[in-house]
């Protein structure tokens, strides 16, 4: 698989997130996914992003900059959203906050296998 065809998967990935079309995550995400080391499977990566929306109603993935190099993906990724309470063990209760978060994906073929993802909480924490 060439690069831009990576890049565009998973661009569409992200699009899929962003319209919570959650009916289509498994075109993208591997039925044995690991996140951060540890096995969660299709249903447990859906269960995580449903609860991210929960608690972030306007939560919005929009990519900063995103590196290529099959069978790899490394993004960083901008949020600016409103937690409506706790959050990574925050009191951000409705406060408005704008963050980072790096991540790194392993695809195997049109799928995630593997992401290892770093939110910068100091970001946050220097906004409470």
């Amino acid at each position: 698989m060439g690069e831009i065809n990576l890049s565009e998967v998973y661009r569409d990935y992200i699009a899929c997130l962003n319209r919570q079309d959650w009916s289509k995550l498994g075109s993208f995400v591997a039925d044995d996914v690991k996140y951060n080391g540890q096995t969660i499977g299709l249903s447990g990566y859906r269960e995580m992003l449903e609860r991210d929306f929960r608690e972030i109603p306007d939560l919005h993935f929009e990519v900063q900059f995103l590196v290529c190099e099959p069978p790899h993906i490394a993004s960083r990724l901008q949020f600016d959203c409103t937690p409506t309470g706790t959050f990574l063990g925050l009191p951000v209760e409705g406060k408005r906050v704008a963050f980072t978060e790096n991540v790194f994906y392993e695809f195997h073929g049109h799928k995630i296998r593997q992401v290892w993802s770093v939110i910068d909480k100091a970001a946050i924490e220097r906004q409470l």
